[in-house]
This record gives structure tokens, sequence and C-alpha cells, in this order.
């Protein structure tokens, strides 16, 4: 049988892990905010960690053995670097077992100054075909999942068998808020990010706002939570105003308090856990602004930050933890479903050797981060169990 084309919307086809799918000249772009919040972007940076799909699946029944997905893949060029991101993979599960990974095409490149100095510009590429198979005959539920490091816009769809809506998902939802330790650019497939690989192990439906450089404490973000449908809640929160310098401790913990106020306002006894940063030694006892290099041709990062302005209410990681295990500890009086989380449980010490540009953790650390959340938030007595 010839593939035959299949409707992206409003067919057979769902797209899991969007908020928001925008109709442009090429296709379909999957946004992880809803449309409304575009407007707010502080910057084109934001823009463009919002409209990579980390956690962004296509669901669908089939008895297809062989799909073609034509899409227009954006990759970044940082210009502090003068590096383009990664691209990524495309990963196929079959019946919830990974199948297949194909390896992202080349397409436009985003040339993107993250200071905001050059306004940021698209040098044009070519649509491409990613295909799969062959996959196995018969009736089977069907995950095609996105690159998590590179904006994507889908084309079309074509299959050799027939497409069928896919079976609702009956597992509770976890949704995640995160930096780019959760956004996890760095790891080597959709499925390798640590949000998703806990949500496996705990056979959950995980929606992933981690976005990278940008979990800012942003109230179009509070106000995107506060309105979903939600079992559990959790807010990785920390890395970014510190590695941005952004804030001092007199604006840091009011705004705590006001994100998760707006959280709470849809969700007040939904179990909620606040998760400071990882092990980080750069910026533990120092403030930011934390900036990238090049060494040897090798991308790391280094703050420049003065420990001095620690006295001046800067923030360092140890400086956000004790902010945080305080503000819980605090709310938790009369609001018995907020939790804690010490981030140097998912990452620390031990792992350093897995934090190859001395800030986020590579495809093996983002792995154990999974399984462990796993094993701290939904077992038995953890702030997630059921």
């Amino acid at each position: 049988m010839a593939p035959a084309d299949v409707p992206l919307l409003d067919g057979p086809v769902d797209i899991r892990g969007a908020l928001d799918l925008e109709r442009t000249k090429a296709g379909v772009r999957p946004w992880r905010l809803p449309s409304w919040t575009r407007p707010q972007f502080p910057t084109p940076f934001c823009e463009m960690v919002v409209a990579q799909p980390s956690g962004v699946r296509m669901v669908f029944g089939t008895e297809a053995t062989a799909l073609e997905l034509d899409v227009l893949i954006t990759k970044t060029l940082n210009v502090a670097v003068e590096e383009v991101g990664p691209g990524g993979v495309f990963e196929l599960v079959v019946d919830g077992t990974p199948a297949q990974r194909v390896v992202t095409p080349d397409g436009n490149v985003l040339v993107l100054d993250p200071a905001g100095v050059k306004p940021p510009e698209i040098i044009p590429g070519e649509p491409a075909t990613v295909r799969f198979g062959p996959l196995p005959s018969g009736r089977k539920q069907v995950e095609i999942w996105l690159p998590q490091s590179a904006q994507v816009e889908l084309i079309a769809l074509r299959a050799d068998g027939p497409v069928h809506p896919a079976e609702p998902d009956p597992r509770p939802r976890w949704v995640h808020h995160g930096s780019s330790i959760s956004h996890c650019g760095e790891a080597d497939s959709p499925l390798g990010t640590w949000p998703v690989v806990a949500a496996h192990t705990a056979d959950v439906n995980v929606l992933n706002l981690g976005f990278s450089g940008n979990a800012m404490l942003d109230p179009f973000t509070a106000r995107t939570i506060r309105d979903l449908p939600a079992d559990w809640i959790s807010l990785k929160l920390g890395i970014n105003v510190v590695n941005g310098d952004t804030m001092r401790l007199r604006a840091f913990e009011p705004a705590v308090h006001g994100f998760i106020d707006t959280v709470r306002e849809g969700h007040p006894d939904t179990p909620l856990l606040v998760i400071s940063p990882i092990l980080c030694p750069m910026v533990e006892d120092r403030p930011g602004p934390t900036l990238p290099v090049m060494e040897d041709g090798v991308l790391r990062f280094d703050t420049v930050g003065d420990p001095a302005r620690l006295a001046e209410g800067a923030l360092s990681l140890s400086v956000i933890r004790d902010a945080l295990r305080r503000i819980v500890a605090e709310r938790s009086a009369t609001d018995p479903n907020l939790h804690y989380l010490d981030g140097r449980e998912l990452f620390g010490e031990s792992d350093l050797a897995d934090l190859p540009d001395a800030l986020h953790p590579n495809a093996a650390g983002y792995r154990r981060m999974g399984e462990r959340f796993a094993a701290l938030a939904f077992a038995d007595g953890g702030p997630f169990a059921r």
C-alpha cells in the first residue's frame, strides 16, 4: 500500500505535551505555553525555548508498517559562542516500547543573541522527511516524540496503513516547570529527559514546562499552570535567577510566594513540590551572572559574579536553597500539600563527573535524575505517592 496523507489537525493524531498548535506557512508548530502568553515573552530567547518541544509527542493508532513525517527543523546559532545548538532526534515508541531513533535533519538556522543586542535572524533551510519502519504488523499505538533541542514545524504525515485515533491516556497528570536542567537539551533523546524518565518509571503522564534560561518566576507561566488540569505539580526554581543575576533576595522571596499563590488559585489542594537547584559548584557560594565560554572548542560555563555582593542581597545557590526551604516550611503550616526537595538529592557531589559544561548534566546524569526523582517523589511515602 502506498503511503497516504494523514491530517495533522482535526484528525486521528493527538499532539500531547503542547499547549498551543500554531499554523505556520510551513505547517504546524507546537508551543509549550498557550498563545496568549507569547506577547508577554520578554526576549526572543524565551520565545525560542518555549517553541522547542521537550516532552511533545504525536500519538495515534495504526496498522501501518512505514511512516513518513515531513518537517522543517530550526536549530539555533548562539552568537555568544558561534556554535549551532544540537538538533536532537525523533524517537518512535510502539505500544510503549522505544523502537527507533532518527537524527534531526538540517533546516533553518535561527541566529540568536541571548543578550538581545543583535536582533534574531533566520537563515532559511529546506524541509526534510523523517522515515520510520519497518513497524510490526497489526494494530498498535504509536508515539513520535519530537526533539527537545530544536524547533519543529510539522508539515505532513503519511502512513502505508490505516490510522486511528489514539487511546486516551488514563494515567494521572504531572505538570513540571523548571530551567534548562528540566528542558534537558543535552539528553541523548526525547525519552532521555529526566522528567520523561521519571514519568515512565512511575507510569504517569508528564507535561514538561522546563524552559532553558527562563525559569524566572514569570507570572504568565504561573497563570498557565494555575489553569491546567494536574494531579501533581513540581516547580524547580532558582538556577536561572542566579545565573542571570536577575534578582536580589528582596525580590526573589516575594516572587516565589506570588508564583505559588497563583498556582494555588487553581490548585488549592494539589500536591505541590518545590525543588531547589541541583549542585553547581561555580555558583554554590558565588552570584551570577554566568556566561558561556569556549575552551579548546568545548562549550563551558563560568560565573563572573563577585562573592562580596552576597552581603548586598545577591543570590547564590546556597542562598536560594535556604530561602526556598524557609518559604515552604512557613507555608506548609497551613498548606499540608506543599513540599520541598533539595535538588542535590537528584544530582549531587557524587555526580559531578556527569556535569561536563559545569552547568548541565549529560545524558547519563539526566537519566539518573529521572530515576531518583521517581523514587523520591512517586514512591510510597513520597509527596506524589498515589
